[in-house]
């Protein structure tokens, strides 16, 4: 058990902490970002403007993967993902692809989509296999399992 009672920490802090704003936060953060750049970027570059751009990159593909309901989940072996295929007909027009780390599924529900999947596991380039049953989609992909090392040595620098 970690010695909480010896943390550097006492009771004023902890109320410090608690009565903390998020707008306080918020306006330290973007003053010290004003500090931190040079001060030519500053008429062109607005910090906020930054981060708008920052979190509209990062929402894109979570709305992508989120609009096909499916079920990802691993074993000691494989990954599985289970897609509940609505329509026969997507059957087959749709296009199924993989990488180390994500599956790609193009062409449902409409022709121009496309879904990322991002996958638990690194996987085997080959023996994935796909099935249909009751209009669910259940894709087995193996797992690859890495055990190579590569040893460093740390070298003293005088």
């Amino acid at each position: 058990m970690f010695p909480w009672n010896l943390f550097p920490f006492h009771k004023e802090a902890k109320k410090t902490m608690q009565q903390l704003n998020p707008e306080d936060i918020n306006k330290y953060v973007q003053n010290m970002m004003g500090q931190m750049m040079p001060e030519q970027m500053q008429g062109m570059l607005n910090p906020q403007e930054l981060f708008k751009g920052m979190n509209n990159q990062q929402k894109q593909p979570q709305e992508s993967s989120s609009s096909l309901p499916c079920s990802v989940f691993e074993t000691h072996d494989y990954v599985y993902i289970r897609v509940p295929i609505k329509n026969e007909d997507w059957r087959s027009v749709m296009r199924l692809y993989h990488t180390s780390n994500q599956m790609i599924v193009e062409h449902i529900p409409n022709y121009d989509d496309k879904h990322i999947i991002t996958l638990p596991a690194l996987v085997k380039k080959k023996g994935t296999t796909a099935q249909m049953k009751d209009g669910i989609l259940e894709v087995r992909i193996p797992k690859n399992v890495d055990m190579q090392f590569s040893e460093i040595d740390v070298t003293d620098t005088y």
